[in-house]
């Protein structure tokens, strides 16, 4: 008869195993924490350049530091590409995500560019805040800090709103969106996808088409494409696009077809019907048309044109299925720079106290 100290063949094969798997995983978190750590080491500190603790817009950003942004970003979208999802450069910080309107490409890549940065992501709902009892938005972001948040990022329909909750919090801001006035880290994203295909971005000729008079990303992109040395074109109907944007230094056409041939990037903008009051054009179909970007424009268009779109898109609106998912389209790159530039943004501003 067997002993309780006797062991079979069977318990110490088991025993073996799990004692195996024990010392592997350890082996294995120690490697990751080491691993780790000197992605940390070696990443360095924040360039001296960059002295803002928030990202409100591009406007009035110098070139110098929106270069900065995106030199970071290539940093990033390196690291990524090589399959290693994690730089825990922000660990032991927490972000909130205000978001007032609906979002999925930015509010998603916001999230993942904190977590893959070791940073805590809290999720804000609006519906079921204590907004509907009448606190004010500045009231509620100061309570969401009192419990020691580190960053707000905040998307709002009202213009100014980021900057109003900079100036009344401690903790640091980025902007997602504010109303139809700008929209920076898009903008980035759009302005890395030009540099990566073109190299640079100075003595490019980018054409802005469709809903400018609604569309924040637009505001965003002219002033980081001019900041830059591109030339920027805005394109589309008269009643989204006015004269009065020449004032920015900017060229205004109502006719896509007579600038094809002298445009580097069509950045297609979304036709926000859920902004306008009434419709600026008589149908879809004629502004489709008028406006669309489909395979018989880009014929006409230069050779290594680049079609890009902040998202979503409306598909046989404002381009066509065989254009967005042609050769000459980034819009799913866009998406994917869109990651590495928020991680930009987040490591320069939350590392600057």
């Amino acid at each position: 008869m067997q002993t309780k100290l006797e062991r079979t063949p069977d318990v110490c094969c088991l025993a073996f195993v799990i004692q195996s798997r024990f010392f592997w995983y350890n082996a294995t978190k120690r490697h990751h924490c080491i691993m780790t750590e000197t992605q940390t080491q070696h990443w360095g500190n924040v360039p001296e350049a960059w002295t803002r603790r928030h990202l409100l817009g591009l406007e009035g950003l110098s070139a110098e530091e929106i270069t900065l942004i995106l030199d970071q970003a290539e940093r990033f979208h390196a690291i990524l590409m090589q399959g290693d999802r994690k730089v825990p450069l922000l660990a032991g910080k927490t972000c909130v995500c205000l978001f007032f309107e609906n979002s999925t490409r930015t509010k998603i890549s916001f999230v993942l560019a904190a977590r893959r940065l070791g940073a805590d992501v809290v999720d804000f709902s609006t519906a079921t805040s204590s907004l509907g009892k009448g606190e004010t938005i500045i009231d509620t972001a100061k309570n969401i800090e009192a419990m020691q948040v580190d960053a707000v990022i905040i998307r709002h329909s009202c213009p100014g709103t980021a900057k109003l909750l900079a100036e009344n919090l401690q903790s640091h801001v980025f902007n997602a969106g504010d109303g139809p006035h700008e929209h920076p880290t898009q903008a980035l994203l759009d302005i890395m996808t030009i540099r990566q295909r073109f190299g640079r971005v100075a003595g490019l000729t980018v054409a802005l088409v469709g809903d400018i008079a609604h569309s924040r990303t637009a505001r965003s992109n002219i002033w980081g494409l001019k900041t830059l040395g591109a030339k920027v074109i805005l394109c589309g109907p008269s009643t989204l696009v006015s004269k009065n944007w020449e004032k920015l230094g900017v060229e205004v056409s109502y006719s896509l077809d007579n600038i094809l041939d002298r445009v580097d990037v069509f950045n297609l903008l979304r036709i926000q019907f859920e902004r306008q009051v009434v419709r600026p054009f008589p149908s879809t179909r004629e502004y489709a048309h008028l406006y669309g970007m489909d395979s018989v424009r880009l014929a006409k268009a230069k050779p290594d044109v680049l079609i890009i779109a902040p998202g979503p898109i409306n598909r046989g609106l404002e381009v066509t299925p065989d254009v967005a998912d042609g050769r000459q389209s980034a819009i799913l790159e866009q998406v994917t720079n869109g990651v590495a530039v928020r991680m930009a943004t987040l490591w320069l501003g939350m590392r600057k106290t």
